[in-house]
């Protein structure tokens, strides 16, 4: 069974009289540990995609099985529960709490989880080294570059180890050396086998991914293999 089962999603959008296929009749699976790129030219639909998948936001219709579960048929709080339990997320804006260490930030998520603070020492240290910081844990936010405030963003978005890691345009704000140790985090995670969902609208990092969709005007167009596998 795939990791993720999505059918005949469609998201809807009313701009006055007219109405928005911001999603449009969008069917694919994912695999457990496959490492996909959603592409498109602004305004194709990828970021609202991503946010149907990760259960940010709602879809008009359809149907979305993560690990087998129907997760649009969840309660508020159960899907509250399960984007807590089972993803992770990474922004183009860091989000990280400047008064707190790269270690506190990645810990706070876990201690809200219902972590003891020795559990969540752990596991934020650990997820800290899994992207190369594990020499940076008492920095402050000021005290890092644009690259290792988005591997600490990183960090705390794999702290659980989640069974799927979201990432929406994570390099939109870096140049292009920062934007490459960040997408050898991705790859580094991707080689331990997690399942990653990226958006991003450069083909160079789309490439190093394994498998690229590409969305036009809400539809998916195109769903392949890269040349590398």
């Amino acid at each position: 069974m795939p990791l993720i089962e999505v059918k005949n999603l469609k998201k809807t959008f009313q701009s006055g009289e007219a109405t928005i296929r911001a999603v449009d009749d969008v069917s694919f699976s994912v695999e457990e540990g496959e490492f996909v790129a959603i592409t498109g030219r602004s305004g194709s639909g990828k970021s609202t995609l991503l946010y149907q998948l990760g259960l940010l936001d709602t879809p008009t219709s359809g149907e979305i099985h993560i690990g087998g579960v129907d997760v649009l048929t969840l309660e508020s709080d159960g899907r509250t529960d399960f984007r807590l339990r089972d993803l992770g997320y990474v922004f183009q804006d860091y989000a990280n709490l400047p008064s707190l260490t790269a270690l506190e930030n990645v810990m706070l998520p876990l201690l809200m989880q219902g972590y003891t603070e020795e559990e969540a020492t752990k596991k934020a240290t650990n997820a800290l080294a899994r992207v190369g910081l594990q020499d940076r844990l008492d920095n402050l936010p000021s005290q890092l570059s644009g690259g290792q405030q988005q591997r600490v963003a990183i960090a705390r978005a794999i702290g659980h180890d989640p069974k799927i890691l979201f990432a929406d345009e994570p390099t939109a704000n870096l140049d292009t050396e920062t934007s490459e140790t960040v997408l050898k985090a991705f790859l580094d995670l991707h080689k331990d086998g997690q399942t990653i969902l990226m958006v991003t609208h450069e083909p160079e990092y789309a490439e190093l991914t394994e498998r690229i969709m590409v969305l036009a005007d809400g539809k998916l167009v195109s769903d392949k293999k890269t040349a590398k596998h």
